[in-house]
């Protein structure tokens, strides 16, 4: 069942939201190599609960940890760990709070240092496919209108795998609320959009195949050919005109543009997308 929200509900998820993104932020400003993804679960945990908020992935079925780490071949659900980062990683944080009842729940793929051009392409066309699937969070749309505009930009112009086994969804109360939303589809296909309908949309993008495996512990899931894989979260609000985005990139990327062991030299266009 989808519920949608009242506006004033959209306002609190907007303030949870905020606060992944300031979480975020706090990341950007001192990632580095050297340091270990254990190093970064502390820091989110604490700056959270600073915040008098609830890391709400943390004993979430069971997953033992405050963030998922996804450092290069990993696509999600990484456990930090004691191993030190180190120059060329790309890691993606994906995290989520619960402030005064609601949800908040994105994620933001960081690059150490110098990498090759291939890889900050796969970044860049990434992150571009997820304001691509947002343009089409408005009311009257079709979630496959989502599905398509993302999978089209990454897969069909771009030739990277887009994987099908884990998807973005709703968000509200609860951390996983419907509707599904794959990063893969057709338009016109899936349940029809109407205002303040809140999402999560995730794309997960291999640089080689689609294919992925679930390692031993149950959780961390890797692409099956062991090439990098990236991915990019927001929530949003459908609207009538324009998706609402409630959490907010430019804070993270003013902070990593900041760090000098950060590379975001893909912002730039000798590395657009083909």
């Amino acid at each position: 069942m989808i519920i949608y929200k009242t506006e004033a509900e959209v306002a609190l998820m907007k303030q949870s939201a905020t606060l992944v993104s300031k979480t975020l932020t706090a990341v950007a400003n001192v990632l580095q190599p050297g340091m270990t993804t254990l190093e970064i679960d502390k820091l989110c945990a604490e700056f959270v609960q600073d915040h008098k908020a609830i890391p709400s992935f943390y004993n979430y079925r069971g997953y033992p940890h405050h963030i998922c780490a996804s450092v290069n071949d990993v696509v999600v659900h990484g456990f930090p760990d004691n191993v030190p980062l180190k120059e060329g990683d790309i890691v993606s944080i994906d995290m989520g709070v619960i402030l005064n009842g609601w949800h908040g729940d994105h994620a933001y793929t960081f690059i150490l240092g110098e990498v090759s051009e291939e890889i900050l392409r796969l970044v860049k066309v990434t992150k571009e496919s997820l304001y691509k699937g947002i343009e089409k969070a408005i009311a009257g749309n079709r979630v496959g209108d989502i599905s398509y505009a993302i999978q089209e930009h990454t897969e069909r112009r771009n030739g990277y795998g887009v994987v099908r086994e884990l998807v973005g969804h709703g968000l509200g109360r609860s951390l996983h609320e419907d509707p599904q939303v794959p990063n893969y589809g057709k338009r016109g296909d899936g349940k029809k959009m109407k205002e303040n309908m809140v999402l999560a949309i995730e794309p997960m993008i291999n640089m080689g195949t689609k294919d992925v495996y679930t390692e031993s512990d149950g959780w961390t899931v890797k692409t099956r050919d062991g090439k990098p894989s990236v991915h990019f979260e927001h929530d949003v609000c459908v609207k009538r005109n324009k998706a609402l985005i409630l959490s907010d990139y430019s804070i993270i990327e003013a902070a990593e543009q900041a760090n000098p062991h950060l590379n975001t030299s893909y912002y730039t266009a000798a590395v657009a997308a083909q």
